[in-house]
């Protein structure tokens, strides 16, 4: 997938957020820590370095959003880092993208620290970020069973 196509399937998921344009992406790309899994309508950008995992940016197109997309990426991630010998592996999502944290913490991620206000936003207060993160295994079962 191109820099301007994930450009482009970034801005279609994180709009009115500011999106990260095609240069970000190449620039990111070009590093030999990163890597991206892709499907036809979404992507995840992520980063190994030693044994620690970070999924850098999910991107999936609001139209096939909730359809299995994220998560089929989110496998593929998981099953790379159990065979890269990842220790753990973490993200942050915004406070309020329910949807998201709900398809994280399905895959075991828990929250493990907040960022205040480290989402800008346009027309709003800047928002929280959750910062999840979990142990790689040899399973996407969660650790332990989500709370609630």
């Amino acid at each position: 997938m191109t820099p301007e196509r994930l450009a482009q399937i970034h801005a279609a998921a994180f709009t009115p957020d500011r999106p990260w344009n095609a240069a970000e992406f190449e620039a990111l790309m070009a590093s030999r820590f990163v890597t991206v899994f892709t499907q036809p309508d979404g992507f995840a950008l992520t980063r190994l370095i030693v044994d620690e995992a970070e999924l850098l940016t999910l991107a999936v197109i609001p139209a096939v959003q909730g359809q299995g997309t994220g998560r089929r990426l989110l496998t593929a991630w998981l099953d790379e880092l159990a065979t890269a010998h990842a220790r753990t592996a973490f993200l942050e999502v915004a406070a309020d993208n329910l949807g998201a944290i709900h398809l994280y913490t399905s895959l075991g991620f828990q929250i493990s620290a907040t960022r205040q206000g480290y989402y800008l936003r346009k027309d709003t207060a800047a928002m929280d970020a959750l910062v999840l993160s979990r142990e790689v295994t040899h399973s996407h079962l969660p650790v332990s069973p989500p709370k609630g």
